[in-house]
């Protein structure tokens, strides 16, 4: 029997009996399986073990097998890896830089099922015939989606995402070429003002990071409330509280979806909403509270800014038939006042692509919109609209025509 697959049996035996939790106690698990290998090498001295020709790779590997995602966890450690996706256990996928690629990773369908099992212990979620998909949140921040047969035709089909830049603050959008200079000033002053501000874009176009790094320019004594299914924000605030959706139990009671979460926080005194991403019925109460006059932010998945804002005009309408367009509409119009659309092109790169201003006025159904900045060959550059509510630029003493006035 190999050495490492030793090792590793007398590890797990040896945190079971010492009640170890691996997934909270990575240190503890370090130490522990130093202090195997120890014991370990004194008897491959007289052979009774097999000798472990390269001790650092066995203890790295007895060490990502017990306390980390043992064959994923190379990926997971690989900051170019973006993405992590199994399609079957001989099909294992990674994304480097935007760009697909099959990987020499080779799994049986019981180490799948071992891998998502240990994801899951962290969050509590379950993952079973009654509830086939599971979406949760690994220790250090990525994003789990798993899907079990007979929702799959025969494999479990697994996606985690990294959030390989965790951007703070806009100066490092604009460090990372997505976001010009001009268009981080003006979009941090609009942050400051309270401007509501709608982040849109396709899956993997960098939404998050872009709500990350907006959030970064909010006053340090406001009071931030976050609604997301599963935790991914990073604010470097002082006044924040996060709250996750929760899956139903076993007897499907305890569901708590994003419709309530965004109730929840209009309870808590918020000076700022963020809401992760509206996908269905809760963006009606987002407008409501947009509408109650509390600053906030969200994302949507959209193909372009003015296409942004007709979704948010179709999703309030799933929360029953009692809602119509004729409230939607002209609520949308009054309550965004900014949409930040980013895109990613063949090579992966992340860039914002237009930025439109909300002026509040509807046309035959159709909210009007004004372009402040739009994508011309590939630099973003200043357009000829101007965005609403400018008195609040002036009582920050922000002279907007200066700050909007071109300068690429």
């Amino acid at each position: 029997m190999d050495g490492v697959v030793i090792l590793e049996g007398e590890v797990r035996e040896l945190i079971r009996r010492r009640g170890l939790d691996p997934v909270r106690d990575r240190p503890g698990i370090v130490a522990l399986v130093a202090d195997a290998m120890a014991d370990y090498d004194e008897r491959s001295v007289i052979g009774s073990v097999p000798v472990l020709p390269d001790p650092a790779a066995a203890h790295k590997a007895v060490v990502d097998a017990v306390a980390g995602l043992g064959p994923l966890q190379k990926y997971l450690d690989d900051p170019e890896v973006e993405e992590i996706w199994i399609n079957s256990p001989s099909q294992v996928f990674v994304a480097r830089r935007g760009e697909a690629e099959l990987t020499t990773t080779m799994l049986t369908d019981a180490q799948v099922r071992d891998l998502v099992e240990q994801m899951l212990k962290a969050s509590g979620r379950r993952l079973d015939l009654s509830s086939p998909f599971v979406d949760a949140s690994l220790p250090g921040g990525e994003r789990v989606h798993a899907v079990i047969p007979d929702v799959t035709r025969r494999h479990w089909s697994v996606n985690i995402r990294k959030y390989v830049v965790r951007a703070s603050g806009l100066d490092e959008i604009v460090a990372l070429g997505s976001l010009t200079p001009h268009a981080a000033t003006f979009l941090a002053a609009a942050v400051r003002t309270g401007l509501n501000v709608l982040v849109s874009g396709a899956t993997q176009a960098g939404k998050t990071t872009m709500l990350n790094a907006l959030a970064g320019s909010i006053g340090p004594r406001e009071r931030i409330v976050s609604c997301e299914e599963v935790f991914e924000l990073r604010l470097a605030a002082r006044d924040w509280v996060a709250m996750q959706c929760r899956q139903a139990s076993l007897e499907g009671t305890g569901e708590i979806p994003l419709r309530r979460l965004v109730k929840e926080a209009l309870r808590m005194r918020p000076s700022r909403l963020i809401v992760g991403e509206v996908r269905e019925a809760e963006a009606l109460d987002l407008l409501i509270a947009l509408n109650a006059g509390i600053p906030a932010m969200c994302t949507i998945h959209a193909n372009s800014a003015r296409e942004a804002l007709t979704k948010l005009c179709t999703l309030p309408l799933l929360a029953g038939e009692n809602v119509s367009d004729r409230f939607v509409v002209p609520t949308v119009a009054s309550a965004v006042d900014l949409v930040v659309h980013l895109d990613h092109d063949a090579a992966g790169r992340r860039t914002v692509r237009e930025i439109v201003a909300v002026p509040g006025r509807v046309e035959q159904g159709v909210v009007e919109t004004a372009d402040l900045f739009v994508t011309r060959g590939d630099r973003l550059v200043r357009a000829d609209g101007f965005p609403p509510h400018a008195e609040r630029f002036a009582r920050l003493g922000i002279d907007l025509a200066a700050l909007l006035r071109a300068r690429d």
